[in-house]
């Protein structure tokens, strides 16, 4: 695996702060070379930098990959059009998507953004906001950034 290693960590809570056990996290990045592992079934294998996990009883998780980075959508075609006549950019800031589901509650879709992307503030689907940024830095596991962050869902 190639990148800087990293773990998001963190707990996945109610809106009373109280811990979510068995909560799924489905979690999916794009790779060091801006790719994710749909746009090159040649080169990546299909489950690269993508898992499906579950907290613990304390509604935990910890989930090892690399550090998210920028990269560009496809710029050709209508995407390409519309971005080139709105005078857009084709970059995305760097991300890590996640849904979180669990049982009794309504599911959340949503992405943690390295706080250092250069896109943070032109992102070109405008996915962006403050409450999404993560800090991937070093932390107590050698060799890999840490960047810690809970995720809240509402009762359904």
């Amino acid at each position: 695996m190639r990148g800087e290693p990293s773990i998001l960590r963190g707990r996945v809570l109610d809106t009373d702060g109280n811990p979510i056990a068995g909560a799924v996290l489905d979690v999916w990045q794009n790779a060091a070379n801006m790719f994710y592992a749909v746009q090159q079934p040649d080169v990546q294998p299909a489950t690269n930098l993508r898992g499906v996990y579950r907290t613990d009883a304390a509604g935990r998780f910890d989930i090892r990959g690399v550090r998210p980075t920028d990269y560009p959508v496809p710029a050709d075609g209508p995407v390409g059009a519309l971005l080139h006549t709105t005078g857009r950019h084709e970059w995305r800031a760097a991300h890590v998507h996640i849904k979180v589901s669990a049982d009794g509650y309504v599911p959340l879709n949503t992405h943690v953004f390295d706080r250092t992307s250069k896109y943070m503030d032109s992102d070109t689907v405008f996915g962006v906001k403050e409450s999404l940024f993560g800090d991937f830095a070093p932390g107590i596991v050698d060799g890999y950034l840490v960047c810690d962050f809970d995720f809240v869902l509402a009762r359904a």
